[in-house]
């Protein structure tokens, strides 16, 4: 993040140090019930997230394509979470919410840094499915460990580049005064909002990082389920769909979910007069979301299962 750092100290004009986050309430009865109830949240995301990955990393039976991206997609769920809920519950505990203007740089980049991640994961996962089930016999040929590897690293690359180029929009725009932010985090849509000015090439980079981020994916993965399903209605016997649709469930819930939430998240803050809706559909695309990927994915799949059973049996051995 030396980009965004080093343009920081040439931005004159923003004419602000810092920012005022005003979080989900204001009322003190509620604090002490929204730091119990996000903190539980956000150590059910972390051990669930950090249960998968030990299980696919420690069952020699996980050790393929499919689950290689699901562990990394599950450590892309624990920074992104990681990035906006442990300041928010800090300025619960502490009520003090103010965010130095490094702060809120630094937070916005690696909140669209992870947040990319987990579109381009997503992405990838669903290449992967599409491979799997329209051309099994070139699927090892194709899924080798280096081009697996290859995707993840793409997949980062072009992350991180997402991340400069936000870090890059709030840099060129005005902030004139003091400036209360209506929600938990450095939200993009939000820091937009409140600027005094902003210059066309933000509105550029806001069109342009949209697409890559947003639109490339989501037609990509439409386009690889397309094919999925026309391939499984082409097979015989009602076993042989079943099987391959069950492989593809676990990863086609986890991407509803998520542009689900996300895509609220964007409509409200475009379309809802009100911030608190945006500030909720927020908490559901950062935390809730994250927080149920584990579920889903140990429950509907049996190789978890049987990888979760077969770790519980070494540890705790029968007497």
């Amino acid at each position: 993040f030396q980009i965004c750092l080093c343009f920081i100290k040439q931005q004159n004009l923003t004419r602000v140090s810092e920012f005022l986050l005003l979080g989900l309430s204001a009322d003190p009865e509620l604090q002490p019930i929204l730091f119990g109830l996000f903190l539980s949240m956000y150590l059910v995301t972390v051990l669930g997230n950090l249960l998968i990955m030990l299980t696919v990393s420690s069952d020699s039976h996980l050790h393929t394509p499919m689950y290689f991206f699901l562990f990394n997609l599950s450590l892309a769920d624990i920074g992104f979470t990681s990035t906006t809920i442990p300041r928010m519950l800090m300025d619960i505990h502490t009520r003090c919410r103010v965010i130095s203007y490094k702060e809120c740089l630094i937070q916005l980049s690696l909140f669209t840094l992870f947040g990319c991640m987990d579109c381009m994961l997503l992405t990838v996962m669903a290449y992967d499915r599409f491979v799997a089930i329209c051309h099994p016999l070139h699927y090892p040929f194709i899924m080798k460990s280096w081009s697996c590897g290859l995707l993840v690293l793409l997949s980062f690359v072009i992350s991180l580049l997402e991340s400069q180029l936000h870090c890059l929009m709030v840099l060129q725009l005005i902030f004139c005064s003091d400036v209360e932010i209506p929600h938990f985090f450095c939200a993009p849509p939000t820091l937009l909002k409140l600027a005094c000015s902003v210059p066309s090439s933000s509105n550029i980079l806001i069109y342009f990082t949209g697409v890559i981020a947003g639109g490339i994916p989501v037609l990509l993965i439409i386009l690889s389920y397309t094919r999925i399903v026309s391939s499984i209605l082409r097979v015989p016997s009602s076993g042989g769909k079943y099987k391959a649709f069950s492989t593809c469930g676990s990863h086609l819930s986890v991407v509803c979910l998520f542009y689900g939430t996300g895509l609220g998240v964007y409509l409200s803050s475009a379309y809802s007069p009100s911030p608190g809706k945006g500030v909720v559909a927020s908490l559901f695309y950062t935390l809730v979301t994250p927080m149920l990927n584990p579920f889903i994915y140990s429950l509907r799949n049996r190789d978890i299962k049987k990888a979760l059973w077969r770790i519980l049996r070494r540890t705790c051995p029968s007497q």
